[in-house]
Order: C-alpha cells, then structure tokens, then sequence
C-alpha cells in the first residue's frame, strides 16, 4: 500500500494543486515544493531496504484498466526513482521563479505533477502492459508542457510531440500485442523463459521492431528524434530539463527490458542497436554544432547522449566476457546525462529569465560578472563533454570507451571519439559565447553587465545541489559511480566487474584524444565557418529537415491513399445495397394495365387537381377558366423528381471522393495551421 501511494498520490496532488491555484496563486507554488519534497522523502524511505538489504518490493493491482497493474522496486528502479523525485524536486523549486508572470500556472502545475505520476509508474512497472499504460499518460501530460504558451511555435512543436508519440505509442501496441501472442506473458520476470522457448525468432524480432519504434520515439533516436529540437526550445525550461532529463529515460528503460529480458546476447539485434546509436550520437552532435540557439543546442546534445546509452545497451548484447562494462556505462551515463541536464536547462532558464531570448548572438556576454551561474553552467559543460576530474560525464564514457575498444570495432570508436569532440566543440562555443565573450549591441551589454539579482535565492538551491553531485561523483567514482553501477545488477542480470582504474593513463588517452578533436573543431570549424562577421549561422539547409521534408508528406500521402481507397470501399457498398434493394424491397412488380405516364399516385393526384380545377372553373373561374390538364402536369413532375433523384444516385461515388477530398484537407489544415 505504501509503494501503490508513492505512484498515485502525485496524481491526487496534482489535482489538489489546480484546485488552490483557483483561489490562493501564491500558496499553491508552496503546495507544490511541499508535495514533491514529501514524495523524494517517501521515495528514499522505499529505497532504503532495497539499496541496504537488497530486498525487492512488489506490488500487483488486479482488475485496474483491464488486465491489471504490475510494479517493483529493486535496485535499478530505485535509482531512477530516486533520480526522478530529486529532479522533480529541483525543478519544483526553481518554477515559481521562472512561471512567475505565465497566466497558465495552474496549468503548469496540475500536469507538471501528473507526469511525475506517469513517469514513476513506468519506471516502477513489472509488465510491459504497466508501462505501456504509463507511457502514454506520461504522453499526453507533458505534451501540455510544450504547448505551455500558446504560441504558434510552441503548438507546432507540441502537435509533432505529440503526433511521434501517439504513433510510436500504437506500433508499441501493436508488438506488444504480438508478445502477448506468442509468449502468453507480458510480465518482466517472465518474458524470457517464454522468448527462449519459442521457435520462430522472425516474428519475435518483428515484435521487438514495433517495442522499438515505440520506446526509440520518446528516447530520441534516430530517425524518431524530430521532435526533440523541436519541443526543448519552446517548452519552460524546467520542463525542458524534466524531458531531456528524465522522459527520454523511460524510453531508453523500455529498450533495456526488451534488450535484457528478449535479445540478451543477441548479435542481430545488438548491430541493430549499434548502429542506430551511432546515427543518433553524430547526428544529434552535429546538429548541436550547428545551432544557434541556446535550447535548442541542448536538446541536440540530448539525442547526441542518447545515441552514447544506445551504443552502451548495444555492447552489452554483443560482448560476453567485457559485457558488465557495457553494462555498467550504460547504466551511469543515463544517470550522469539526468543530472547534467538538469543543471543546464535550469542555467538556460536563468539566461532566458532575464535576457528573454535564446539566441546566441542576442545572448551573448549574458554570464559575465555572473559567478554562480558561471561555474554552475560550466560544471554542466565539462561533465557532459566527458573532462576528467571535474564531472561524471568522464566515469561513463570512459566505460562506454572501454566496451567499444573490447568489441573490436575500430570505425565505431573512432566515431565514438568524434562524437566526443564534437561534444567539446559545441559546448565550448556556448560556454564562451554566454559567459566570456561581449554582446556586439554595447547598450545590450550594459544592461547585462548591470543586472546583479538575476534569480531568487531558492533557484540557486536548485541549480547547486545538482550541480555539486557532478564533481563530486567524477572526483569519487569508486565511492558513487561503481555502487550506483552495482545496485542495477539485479535488473539487467548479475555482473561482477573488477575494480576500474579511471585514472589510468590509457583511460585518460581516450579522453584526451576527444578534447583535442573538441579543440580543433571549435578553432578550425566554430570561429572560421559558423562564426563569419562575428555573427553566428546555421548553414544546415532546409532539405535536411526531416519533419517537413519526409514525415509530414509521407503521412498525407498515407492519409490520401487510406481515404481513397475508403472511398472506392464505400462505393462498391453503395453499389451493393442499391442490388439488394432493387432484388427485395423495390424489385420490379408486373401490373394489370400499363398507365400512358406517370404513375397510381400522380394519376390520384392529378384527377382530385382536374375535379377542384372543374369546380373552379364553373364558379369563381368562369371568365378565366384554367386550362391544365393536372395529370400530365403531376406526371412531368415526378419525372423531374425521378430524374434528380438518378442524378444524384448516379453521382454517389464522386460525392464520397469530394467527402474524402474535403476530410483530407481538414486533416492538412489541423497538421500545419490549427492551434488546437
């Protein structure tokens, strides 16, 4: 009962929340700091025997939404729990700064609550049929998130969040579906034995495939990712943290309980995965260098790191005896990638806060004379560009290194140091721009120079806690890192790795190498092409981007071909009952006495017309007497009648076209101008 309450009672907060906001704006901020600093506290309190004692809480709920709910609490589960709580908290406390002047607080609030409910019941959930239900509340409730202002960016932006979503979601559905089929099971701790048992391994990787599209949409990869640069710049930035942070890992869970629980040890499947994360990592790298707006590089960085945690699940289907140290980098990165994002889109709100733009070149100098966010942003930077010493980035990606030199794959980890350049580069150019360069307007500078409260004293809480762990994590990796990498055993089966020296100068080379590239891409790349005239482009054309150059014509294309043939469907049924009706209830009957024209009721009606039209005649008529015959006149009229009525039944199907036609246009309409 106390473990159910950890997953739903975010949800009656939420509620409860939107109800203060109604009548007490100022206490329902309050409310909130409240509620989630008991559920970190009620978080910790579970994790404590698990973490300790290794034990392991279950919870099954019979009946809920059909087949029931299913959820557990071991080491790895704790871990993002844990992780989850802390950035929601963090979070927490930064938005009253940030929401201050946004009329939509309530709003905020109430799904900024329901997502944390939806995203611990999928991290917590022991079937997949739990996290699919999870998933796709966690869905809908941070859509609301992108659409936070309204604007006609920020809509656009949450229609295609959403619409990679609920796709991804229903071919989710669909494999999972075929899971259920052919395993009898959607339970975690089951699926294996049944997957090992199961002869054909075609429709079991078809099944996976579908898991895969579903999972690989909400982690950001390749070539699901649209929606990631698109969503981070327009949402509130504690938000953007939240869906970088957090929301791309309950995709990157749901590909290790596939990888861990269907394909373990599987080549096929880990080549599949490796060279998706390969794509994912350059093509997120490269798009952050090419940025100029500050979110937006973020997020681009975001989808590059997922393509790193992709590589490491990769390894470990690949590797046997090196395979905990796949394992273990995988495990950490995720961790790692959480908190950096964390501190980086707060750093990014505080810029955004009072500078109200986001990019560069309006940025510019902003962090000078600014040392708390100074050294807050620049911990972030070193620790995701992998700098050892100063961040835990360097912990994780030094295992990752490791595992892809064990695999024996050269391109891949020379790719994988270029990747780790790029890192360096793109985040180099950000941190100089902020913090050391100066702003080409001076009056703009000025007023930077002058700004000296640039947030309140809760939010520095929010950005310090975190952004302290970062150091201290990469100075104590044996301490931190190596026990957190330990607790996940349980979850992604037992490994035992022997003691890392990551200071080692072999580690270090790895390193070193990726900062050199960083280096050199930031002086021969940065200031040369991206920065002429001292004013930073984007060359990426247009024709490179996905969204509107592939997807959105291949699903008007899928929508036009569904609604034709619809309507040759409807068509054909139309056809078919017009038989039917002319063979029963309106089949041709024989009569005695062939009417010259019309038929028994225009002849009724026209003899009763032809009688008053006699009657009329001899009284009130009489000097101008009406000379139609009302039986032809009745006869010629339902002729029109009868030749309306075959027009129309013979122009049926183009109606049904110019329905479809019109529908389709409707659905275009809502895909690129409607701000529902």
């Amino acid at each position: 009962m106390v473990f159910a309450l950890l997953i739903f009672l975010p949800f009656v907060y939420a509620l409860l929340a939107y109800a203060l906001g109604a009548f007490a704006k100022r206490a329902q901020a309050l409310f909130v700091m409240v509620c989630l600093t008991v559920e970190f506290a009620w978080m910790c309190f579970l994790a404590k025997p698990v973490v300790l004692q290794q034990q392991s809480i279950f919870l099954r709920i019979p009946n809920l939404c059909g087949l029931g709910l299913s959820f557990a609490l071991d080491g790895f589960r704790a871990i993002y729990g844990f992780i989850a709580c802390l950035m929601w908290t963090m979070t927490g406390i930064f938005s009253p700064d940030y929401m201050d002047h946004d009329p939509n607080k309530s709003r905020y609030y109430l799904f900024f609550l329901l997502t944390l409910g939806a995203t611990l019941g999928v991290f917590f959930s022991a079937d997949l049929y739990t996290t699919f239900v999870f998933f796709e509340i966690m869905s809908f409730t941070s859509y609301v998130w992108v659409a936070q202002d309204e604007k006609k960016a920020s809509l656009q932006a949450a229609q295609t969040y959403l619409g990679v979503a609920v796709i991804g979601g229903m071919v989710m559905l669909f494999g999972l579906f075929m899971l259920n089929s052919m395993l009898g099971t959607l339970q975690m701790d089951q699926i294996t034995q049944a997957a090992g048992a199961y002869e054909d391994k075609t429709k079991l990787y078809m099944a996976g495939a579908c898991t895969l599209v579903g999972f690989g949409a909400k982690a950001g990869a390749f070539p699901l990712h649209i929606w990631l640069p698109k969503a981070h710049p327009v949402a509130p930035a504690p938000a953007s943290a939240l869906l970088s942070g957090i929301l791309t890992k309950s995709g990157i869970f749901g590909i290790l309980v596939i990888t861990t629980r269907l394909f373990f040890s599987d080549v096929a499947w880990g080549n599949l995965l490796l060279w998706i994360g390969v794509i994912t990592m350059v093509w997120g790298a490269v798009l952050a260098l090419l940025s100029t707006n500050l979110k937006r590089t973020l997020a681009c960085s975001s989808m590059s790191q997922i393509g790193f945690i992709l590589i490491g699940i990769a390894c470990s289907c690949l590797l046997t005896k090196e395979r905990c140290v796949a394992v273990n980098g995988t495990v950490l990165h995720m961790i790692n990638h959480s908190l950096i994002k964390l501190v980086l889109f707060m750093a990014a709100g505080v810029v955004y806060m009072n500078a109200h733009q986001l990019e560069l070149d309006d940025i510019r100098g902003f962090g000078r004379k600014k040392p708390f966010l100074h050294v807050v942003f620049l911990l972030g930077a070193l620790s995701i560009g992998g700098v050892p010493f100063v961040g835990s980035g360097y912990v994780s990606k030094t295992l990752l290194h490791e595992a892809l030199v064990a695999l024996g794959n050269p391109k891949v980890e020379w790719i994988f140091l270029f990747s780790g350049g790029c890192t360096i580069g793109y985040m180099t150019k950000i941190y100089l721009c902020v913090f050391w360069e100066k702003n080409q307007n001076e009056q703009r500078q000025l007023q930077y120079d002058q700004i000296k409260t640039y947030m309140k004293p809760m939010s520095y809480l929010a950005l310090g806690v975190p952004a302290v762990l970062l150091p201290l994590m990469g100075l104590l990796p044996g301490q931190t890192m190596d026990r957190l990498a330990k607790l996940s055993d349980g979850f992604l089966r037992e490994y035992h790795m022997e003691e890392v020296s990551y200071f080692s100068l072999e580690c270090l080379k790895g390193a070193a190498i990726s900062i050199l590239i960083g280096l050199l891409i930031y002086v021969l790349v940065v200031r040369l092409l991206l920065v002429p005239n001292n004013s930073y482009i984007n060359p990426l054309p247009k024709w490179m981007d996905l969204e509107n150059q592939f997807y959105r014509p291949l699903l008007l294309g899928c929508l036009f071909f569904v609604f034709r043939l619809l309507c040759r469907i409807l068509d054909s049924l139309v056809d078919t009952i017009v038989v039917l009706l002319r063979k029963t209830i309106y089949r041709d009957q024989k009569i005695s006495q062939e009417l010259l024209e019309g038929n028994v009721v225009t002849v009724f009606v026209g003899e009763c017309l032809n009688r008053f039209k006699k009657i009329a005649n001899h009284t009130w008529r009489r000097k101008n007497p009406i000379q139609t015959d009302y039986v032809h006149r009745m006869a010629m009229v339902s002729e029109t009648i009868s030749d309306n009525i075959d027009l129309i039944s013979h122009s049926l199907s183009y109606g049904l076209l110019l329905f479809g036609l019109g529908l389709f246009v409707t659905i275009g309409y809502l895909l690129f101008y409607s701000n529902l």
